[in-house]
């Protein structure tokens, strides 16, 4: 069985990245493309993907991976599982075919959405125990709104009057205005 980490990098743009047994799919991908893509001179294109931005779209609870694709590159049902280094998922898509069994998760049948002729049959079958592959699924958390505070420092507290109590609900640590 393969073993598979959804990973949520956060950053200007928060992004889903996969992992198959600890490689990135992108790097499995690349490697997987690169034949095609020095036959059409293009080795540049070889791998060329980015992380899933829509992260709304396909993390949990979203049934993305599990059989119900939100984003198809060819609308009969494949899953995107990687989009374009530049952001967009519909630009340059990686997908596979998504089926979910009683116990396990198989993704087969690769595709890049503007390559049909590349063979892809080097990145393989991944067979994923269901167990492990939710699990997953329901650690990659979209990262929360920042928020843009100013952390206290000298001068940013107001001072206690004497003899008053620095526990206080009212008083301890209360921002000057």
């Amino acid at each position: 069985m393969n073993r598979v980490e959804f990973i949520v990098v956060d950053g200007e743009e928060p992004h889903l990245e996969i992992e198959v047994d600890g490689v990135p799919l992108k790097e499995r991908a690349r490697r997987a493309e690169r034949g095609s893509a020095r036959a059409e001179r293009q080795e540049r294109l070889a791998g060329a993907y980015g992380g899933l931005t829509h992260l709304d779209a396909v993390l949990w609870p979203s049934r993305h991976f599990l059989g119900s694709p939100v984003l198809s590159a060819s609308g009969d049902g494949d899953t995107v599982l990687l989009g374009c280094d530049c952001g967009d998922w519909g630009c340059w898509p990686l997908s596979a075919e998504v089926r979910v069994l009683t116990g396990t998760v198989i993704w087969r049948a690769f595709r890049n959405g503007h390559r049909p002729s590349w063979d892809l049959s080097g990145l393989g079958l991944f067979e994923f125990d269901r167990d492990q592959y939710e699990s997953a699924l329901r650690a990659a958390q979209r990262p929360l709104p920042r928020e843009r505070v100013r952390p206290p420092g000298p001068g940013l507290l107001a001072p206690l009057p004497s003899g008053a109590n620095p526990s206080s609900p009212t008083r301890a640590g209360r921002l000057v205005p």
